[in-house]
């Protein structure tokens, strides 16, 4: 689970002459489409770029994976309380 916690999402952000580059992190629509609020993606550890205003469907798709790629944790059964 910490290799898959570890694993870095990078969004991708075009320029205006049109070329693309690693941005710093992903917009607050981007996280909205997959599903997520600004805090949940804080605690997976993924980037968020407040400034940005752009939705890019690339950087969707990569959020998309990346949330499928992680594997919820294990519930633990709740313990019936003892009777004396």
């Amino acid at each position: 689970m910490n290799e898959l916690m570890s694993m870095k999402v990078q969004p991708i952000v075009q320029k205006k002459n049109s070329r693309v580059r690693e941005g710093k992190g992903f917009s607050r629509d981007e996280l909205r489409a997959v599903g997520i609020d600004s805090k949940h993606a804080l605690r997976l550890k993924i980037p968020i770029d407040l400034r940005r205003k752009t939705k890019h469907e690339d950087n969707v798709k990569t959020l998309k994976q990346h949330l499928q790629s992680l594997k919820p944790p294990k519930l633990r059964k709740k313990r019936k309380p003892r009777v004396s």
